[in-house]
């Protein structure tokens, strides 16, 4: 307990002589009781003193700051909010890419990733691996600066590649330290972890927006995401967010001396980073199965969601040799909680014409609550799949959130059908362009014929050829993009490039600023990478990391064009199976007269 009596009763005047202290002592000692406080109650949840208490002492340090604004300081709790709302997020591209993570769903897959640690380290298939497991929270994730040991700078995931300055946001977290603990710091310290709330505030927090007339969320995850990217800071103060770390982005050096995963996690903790208490180690696959059963037997108590747990290879050396794949690394991997299962009926299939032609079946289906959200289609991928299940319109069917986020179809075993249901038929003709549908062999999806004569495939290649993956234009939303189409403004790509200043301010809800802005950001996008160009051009079976073996190795369009199948092959690695679709791609004269020019 802290004497209080060192303070003004009154809770005014500069209460710095009240030990005779300089306003510059009397403001560290404040903010360090202040920060203990919060530290207490936010990460340890064992509170040190009554709100009214803490409440005092926080006007008191207000008071000296407002007589002495010169002094004030970057870690007081009364910084945390400040600032006029943003106009919009910037956007960063990370130090250290923010990778996913491979998903396991059965306890084979578990065994299987336990076995494969061992082959890929070529170690003897008896070896027991040393594991450091965690919950998996369902937040938003988010990569976190300290310079010198001060807050500094927060981005979201984003892409993996590039996300989103939320700082002002973010430093609003009372979990989170503004300044790190400890005599001897990091000169610069990225870490990494997970914002969310907890059951209780977001009940609480959708209780007071219900009674304010406000938005209410589906869940805690959506609330947390949504409150992040608030442009205005106060609202994100207003909200009960939370934040844990699981990890930091370490210097080789730092890596070899902490030596393990759950020794950093240590070391974070001694920084006053707030990590989970569910955070262990675990050896062998066995132990990965018996954290898992622990915690999700414990899952409805916890007081924060969960989707799955978290398990990485301990040792540092051995996470260096086992490395990564394109998006994810080798040596850890998520293993999800089976998902929930909901009663539904399926009330009609329609099909939708995705970018590259393939008809998608959809399910229209009585609107249930899965997961805190609710769900009334959901894709059910091609008509093989419709089959497998044996899916009539009409059918009782079980609705789940794969991995807690796709909404996915299943047949319900008591299912009484309906004698006048009838089987799915695909279409023979587009419902756009009623172009020819047809199925290549050896694929499963159907394809409408027509390519860019085919508005919807039209609409979704422009959205991919502007995506910030590709040549990244800003502004150009899916909506614009429909109107363009719909206008015959743009029928390719290049005609982007073709849009005038005059004609675009005549748009409902485009103005003169918006205008420049989009018409700047096409011709700024003129000089984008050749491996984000071909990515943007949306060939069927080329990722971006082909994109970028297929750019690094022809350097230019001339030699791309002219490649042989020998090299094509060689680059790709993708099999004869692709270049069927290249070569359909390269016969499409509107596109292979952009890919040219």
């Amino acid at each position: 307990m802290t004497n209080l009596d060192l303070f003004d009763s009154k809770g005014s005047g500069d209460n710095s002589d009240s030990r005779g202290e300089s306003p510059t002592v009397a403001m560290r000692r404040l903010i360090d009781l202040l920060n203990r406080w919060e530290y207490a109650y936010y990460v340890l949840d064992a509170p040190e003193v009554p709100d009214s208490e803490y409440d005092k002492v926080y006007r008191s340090l207000q008071q000296i700051e407002n007589n002495h604004p010169e002094l004030i300081q970057n870690d007081s709790p009364t910084q945390r909010v400040g600032g006029k709302p943003a106009d919009g997020f910037e956007q960063v591209r990370h130090r250290v890419p923010m990778l996913s993570l491979g998903n396991a769903f059965e306890d084979s897959d578990v065994l299987a990733f336990d076995r494969r640690v061992k082959e890929l380290a070529d170690l003897p298939i008896d070896t027991t691996i040393a594991y450091a497991v965690d919950p998996k929270f369902d937040g938003l994730a988010i990569s976190i600066h300290y310079t010198n040991g001060m807050f500094d700078q927060a981005i979201t995931r984003g892409d993996g590649t590039v996300g989103e300055d939320v700082s002002a946001n973010v430093k609003t977290i009372r979990s989170l330290p503004l300044k790190l603990k400890g005599s001897v710091v990091p000169a610069h310290l990225e870490i990494r972890g997970e914002i969310f709330m907890t059951k209780k505030d977001f009940l609480q927090m959708n209780q007071r927006q219900a009674e304010l007339g406000l938005k209410v969320f589906a869940n805690p995850r959506n609330a947390a995401a949504g409150t992040i990217r608030q442009l205005d800071p106060k609202v994100a103060a207003s909200r009960p967010l939370r934040f844990y770390c699981y990890g930091a982005a370490l210097e080789r050096e730092q890596l070899r001396e902490l030596k393990s995963q759950s020794a950093m996690m240590k070391w974070l903790a001694a920084l006053g980073l707030p990590v989970s208490e569910l955070s262990q180690t675990a050896t062998g696959a066995e132990g990965l199965l018996s954290f898992y059963r622990s915690v999700g037997g414990r899952r409805s108590t916890l007081p924060f969601e969960i989707d799955g747990v978290v398990y990485k290879v301990d040792s540092f050396d051995l996470q260096d040799q086992l490395g990564y794949v394109a998006k994810a690394p080798r040596f850890a991997v998520a293993h999800k909680f089976p998902p929930d299962e909901v009663l539904s009926r399926l009330l009609n299939i329609e099909v939708q014409v995705g970018r590259t032609g393939s008809i998608t079946p959809v399910a229209k289906l009585e609107p249930v609550k899965v997961g805190g959200v609710v769900v009334s289609s959901a894709t059910l991928h091609n008509l093989d799949e419709i089959q497998r299940k044996d899916l009539r319109v009409g059918d009782q069917v079980l609705v789940r959130r794969a991995g807690d986020v796709i909404p996915e179809v299943l047949p319900f075993p008591g299912n009484q059908r309906s004698p006048v249901s009838s089987a799915f038929v695909m279409p023979t003709h587009c419902p756009i362009c009623n172009s020819l549908v047809r199925k290549e062999e050896g694929e499963a999806a159907f394809r409408c014929t027509g390519g860019l004569v085919c508005k919807a495939q039209l609409t979704q290649s422009i959205i991919h050829f502007a995506h910030r993956r590709a040549i990244d234009i800003e502004g150009l939303g899916s909506k614009l993009v429909e109107v363009l189409v719909d206008k015959e403004w743009v029928k390719t790509p290049a005609d982007l490039f073709r849009l005038e200043f005059d004609a675009l301010v005549q748009l409902e809800r485009m103005g003169d600023k918006s205008a420049r802005n989009l018409l700047d950001s096409i011709d700024k996008a003129k000089q984008t990478t050749f491996g984000r160009f071909l990515f943007g051009l949306g060939i069927r079976h080329v990722g971006e990391a082909t994109a970028r073996d297929l750019a690094a190795y022809f350097k230019n369009v001339e030699r791309l064009m002219n490649a042989s199948e020998e090299e094509l092959l060689e680059v790709t690695m993708l099999g004869l199976w692709w270049l069927h679709p290249y070569g359909n791609f390269l016969m499409n004269q509107p596109i292979s007269k952009l890919f040219v020019n």
